[in-house]
Order: C-alpha cells, then sequence, then structure tokens
C-alpha cells in the first residue's frame, strides 16, 4: 500500500500481516480526495484509523494536523510507524480507545475537524451507531464534512444531526457524504 497523492506521494506503508485490518484501497482513497475540496491547511480526523493511510494521505495532501482514533493498540502502532515513515509524526494525535470515547474526548475539548474520516469494521451496524453518538456532529467544523466508508450490503441509517450530499460506490465499498443539519 502506498501514499496515492501529494508530498508523501509513492511512500510505502507499512501493512501487519494480519486479517483484523481492512485497509481502505488506493483506488478508494484516490476518489475519495478527488471528491474532497483541497485538503491544504485542514484539520482531519480519522476514527477507526487501522493502518492510519486515509488521515495520512490528508496530511500527504495539505492537511496541517490529524488526529486518529484506533481501538487497537498493535493498529495504533501501526499508524505510528507509518505516520514516522512519512516524517508526519509531529502533525497528529493517535488516541488509543474506542471510537465512542475517543469522540467524546475530542468533543470535551471543543476540537472541530474540516474532514472526518470513518471507517468502521463492515457489516456490524456500527457505522449507523457512529452517526448516533453524542457529541460527533460537534466535531464537524461550520463547512465540514463527515465521511463513512462501508459495506454496500450494509443500510447505513443517518440520524437528524446529518444531512446526505453524496453517496458513491466502489465494489464492495460505499463512501457515504454528510454533512452536519445545523
Amino acid at each position: 500500500m502506498r501514499v496515492t497523492g501529494g508530498c508523501a506521494r509513492g511512500r510505502k506503508l507499512y501493512v501487519p500481516k494480519s486479517d483484523k485490518i481492512r485497509m481502505t484501497s488506493d483506488r478508494v482513497r484516490e476518489s475519495l480526495f478527488d471528491i474532497l475540496p483541497s485538503m491544504e491547511g485542514t484539520v482531519f480526523l480519522d476514527i477507526y484509523a487501522g493502518t492510519g493511510s486515509v488521515g495520512i494521505e490528508a496530511l500527504s495532501r495539505g492537511s496541517a494536523r490529524a488526529a486518529f482514533i484506533e481501538r487497537e493498540p498493535l493498529h495504533a502502532g501501526v499508524v505510528e510507524r507509518n505516520l514516522m515513515l512519512c516524517g508526519f509524526e509531529g502533525l497528529c494525535e493517535v488516541f488509543i480507545t474506542s471510537a465512542e470515547r475517543g469522540i467524546r474526548l475530542l468533543s470535551e475539548r471543543k476540537q472541530k475537524f474540516d474532514v472526518v474520516f470513518a471507517d468502521p469494521p463492515y457489516d456490524r451496524g456500527l457505522a449507523t451507531d457512529l452517526l448516533a453518538l453524542p457529541g460527533v456532529r460537534d466535531l464537524v467544523a461550520k463547512g465540514g464534512v463527515l465521511v463513512v466508508e462501508h459495506s454496500f450490503r450494509e443500510d447505513v441509517t443517518v440520524s437528524d444531526m446529518f444531512v446526505p450530499t453524496d453517496q458513491r460506490r466502489y465494489g464492495d465499498t460505499v463512501l457515504s457524504f454528510l454533512r452536519s443539519s445545523r
């Protein structure tokens, strides 16, 4: 797996041999960043970060800062390793905690993100659960976007806190783009 664009383009990312990590494909990452506005100067949040490839892609394409939430300590270590491989470790925070706790912590800090990206494990209803978590809407900056990657088999129910603006399918993967309803 490689970074597909920006200053770290072509940099190879470490991917552990594990059946517990499902990486966002190069094709989906490229498409995501083609759809999103310029990352220049933005603040990016990667929830269920896995290897960190999506947040690292944002940093490579100009994000000023990024935060990563990853529950599994082994995977969080992979995120940190990949940040070092790309020279981005000073621009980030990695939270080793559940999505719910990480969102609560960042919300209590009153942090705002221009792009919030979430890639929960597929087909477990976690995408719908994430959208209903208290504090998740507070993390999205005014004019910002929440993007949820999920399986095409998963019927994601959007809470009244968000308005769907776009949805794209890439094989088994769907990217749902949401804006805050306020």
